[in-house]
């Protein structure tokens, strides 16, 4: 059964005219269902186990395919793939990593956002378009409760 997002993401991809396959919504409901950011090595092992499917590369084509179009975030500190909030929006994804639970939430702050925006236009920097994500690491709330 697909999640929400699966459903979203389709309807995104329809509009767009991109091409949506079942792997791709595979993994993508797979990333979306989990409790926490996705590493790659597990996501193979959970499409093994879901589906019999013993493809790597196929699977690393779904999960780049994803990201490029804004569908989910790499977390490139943790190596980790998380589900994105607003597929349908072009954005920074902003992610609160936790360093030592590995959780990750992604916030929305267009200030933050058009500051960025205006810091690299001052540089001459080009932002690539759908592949933007700032991740700012500390502890979250459960690790630091836990640690007082």
């Amino acid at each position: 059964m697909s999640s929400p997002l699966v459903h979203q993401v389709e309807q995104v991809c329809r509009e767009r005219g991109l091409r949506w396959t079942p792997l791709r919504a595979d993994v993508l409901d797979l990333i979306a269902a989990s409790t926490r950011p996705l590493k790659a090595y597990d996501l193979l092992e959970r499409i093994r186990e879901s589906k019999a499917i013993n493809a790597p590369p196929t699977a690393y084509r779904a999960l780049d395919f994803l990201v490029e179009h804004g569908f989910i975030h790499k977390l490139e500190s943790i190596n980790a793939y998380v589900a994105c909030r607003w597929p349908e929006d072009i954005h920074t994804g902003t992610f609160l990593v936790c360093d030592r639970c590995e959780t990750a939430s992604e916030v929305t702050d267009t200030d933050t956002e058009d500051l960025l925006r205006d810091r690299a236009r001052q540089f001459g920097f080009r932002l690539h378009a759908r592949t933007r994500t700032l991740e700012i690491h500390g502890l979250c709330r459960q690790c630091t409760e836990a640690g007082s």
